[in-house]
């Protein structure tokens, strides 16, 4: 009888496809996600061709993609944590490393926000490096004062033309505050970037963000 080995007689986990065009879709998810943050609370398109195993959202992927390789140690919240797909797939496209802890995270995703840790156990930089800080990369369902457990936030500061109206969510309640002690850490604290469905959106550290 001849010898079947474990890995012959078990089919290995073959990751959902990544971009269709690796270089252009990293490049455009990049670029978006830039325009994104320089213009906080401005939604800008996102349109991806990935098909990432849930709860992972096609344009949290696209996100993570573009931003993360090898050297960016990502945590994952515990719905994602949870689907060992997820893992596979963001290890296999990206080689960033997951972390259980996530103050040992440069990047998070966060695919139930209601639900998200505060900011402070999150890496916040340092006075020296303020940039060895954590982006959070937040799944919601639209930009949209329609949008479930939606939150109004009035916007102020750098790339921001006066005051601007932002809606999104879902986001917990008390977003205003998380925001305004983020802000009140500048130049340290965390970065965030939303996405929904088509979007994406940024607000960074530097954002003055009200209750509307």
């Amino acid at each position: 009888m001849p010898d079947i080995s474990f890995e012959s007689a078990t089919p290995s986990y073959v990751p959902a496809a990544g971009f269709g065009d690796p270089v252009f879709g990293a490049q455009a998810a990049f670029r978006a996600v830039m325009w994104a943050l320089s213009r906080p609370g401005r939604p800008e398109p996102l349109p991806v061709d990935l098909v990432p195993p849930a709860p992972l959202s096609a344009e949290a992927a696209a996100v993570v993609l573009a931003l993360c390789d090898h050297e960016t140690p990502l945590w994952l919240d515990p719905a994602l944590a949870a689907a060992p797909e997820v893992a596979a797939f963001l290890r296999f496209h990206t080689g960033a490393p997951l972390v259980a802890e996530p103050g040992a995270a440069r990047f998070a995703i966060v695919s139930n926000p209601l639900d998200m840790l505060d900011f402070s156990v999150f890496a916040a930089g340092s006075p020296d490096y303020p940039d060895a800080s954590a982006t959070l990369v937040l799944q919601l369902d639209g930009f949209t004062p329609q949008a479930p457990a939606a939150r109004a936030l009035r916007l102020e500061g750098p790339g921001v033309e006066g005051a601007l109206a932002f809606a999104a969510g879902p986001l917990p309640a008390d977003i205003a505050a998380r925001l305004a002690g983020n802000r009140a850490l500048f130049p340290r604290g965390v970065d965030l970037i939303l996405t929904a469905p088509g979007a994406v959106a940024g607000l960074p550290r530097s954002v003055v963000a009200r209750e509307a």
